[in-house]
């Protein structure tokens, strides 16, 4: 038996462990600070449900053999008596954040040869606590290695395409990339189609080329292609579509990953004395909109 614990089941916390939960060879925890009894995930391929044992504190956990994180980004810190109570010798520690510095946000918390960053792909959103509707099959990317592969393992049996790769940190920035543009739909609270015009186009542009820029400076093949795609996905969100988590986040009021998925790109930048002005600006503005924002520098 195979024991995992999930820190942080919200949207895509709940989802994988719904999907994880599926395996019989699999003992389920999910550690939570709201009781929940139960998790049903909408799934294109219908309704699954489970009864993962459920944690409300660090003094109720034992050591497990894998911790999934996902909770946000700036909330590393949060999660060291978890990770306390969790972690063992042989425990090994998926990140499963937005961003490209999950294992820099976790060293000083768990000894590095254990920490297996993870690159997500999985749109899903909760509807009520332990309920989440999934819209599309998920893809997850790990570094090459016995850890990274081992990981991966941990989804042969769903529907979820799990891989490790070779080139694991382009995967990151790839990512990066297509998400930094999220920031405008968060500005504006509007989507993007409706109001698609060529100076919107430049900014979006000017955002996915800026992180592409910086992720080719840190030695990631981004292809031009991704920021192609990326604008052409901008141009065509239509009316009403929430632009990601960023998105969601603000208009919930809750604090956002801004550091994690933009500010950092303003950050590396000045590392390889690239210049990031639109990421920079729109990271200034959405700081000063009123809305909570928390940083992870």
């Amino acid at each position: 038996m195979i024991s995992i614990a999930i820190v942080g089941p919200g949207a895509i916390g709940g989802t994988l462990a719904a999907w994880l939960a599926q395996n019989a060879a699999f003992d389920v925890s999910v550690c939570v600070r709201t009781p929940i009894t139960d998790l049903e995930v909408e799934t294109p391929q219908g309704v699954i449900t489970s009864t993962p044992k459920i944690l409300t504190a660090p003094s109720q956990a034992r050591p497990v053999d894998w911790v999934l994180i996902t909770t946000k980004a700036y909330s590393a810190d949060a999660t060291a008596p978890w990770l306390k109570a969790l972690t063992g010798p042989e425990t090994r520690v998926a990140i499963i954040q937005n961003g490209v510095e999950q294992v820099s946000l976790f060293a000083h918390l768990v000894p590095v040869d254990r920490l297996v960053p993870v690159m997500i792909n999985l749109p899903a959103s909760r509807s009520a606590p332990g309920r989440i509707v999934q819209s599309r099959n998920g893809i997850i990317a790990v570094p090459a290695g016995h850890n990274g592969e081992t990981f991966a393992d941990l989804f042969t049996q769903t529907e979820i395409e799990a891989a490790a790769h070779a080139d694991f940190v382009s995967q990151l920035w790839v990512k990066l990339t297509s998400n930094c543009v999220a920031i405008v739909p968060a500005l504006t609270l509007r989507a993007t189609g409706p109001v698609w015009s060529d100076d919107m186009e430049a900014i979006v542009r000017a955002l996915a080329e800026e992180c592409a820029a910086v992720g080719r400076a840190e030695g990631t093949e981004v292809p031009q292609s991704v920021v192609e795609d990326t604008v052409e996905n901008m141009r065509t969100m239509k009316e009403g579509a929430i632009g990601g988590s960023i998105h969601a986040d603000r208009l919930a009021g809750n604090p956002m990953e801004i550091e994690a998925r933009n500010g950092v790109i303003v950050r590396l930048g000045e590392k390889h004395g690239i210049a990031t002005p639109a990421n920079r600006m729109l990271v200034t503005l959405l700081a000063a909109s009123g809305t909570p924002w928390r940083s992870g520098a």
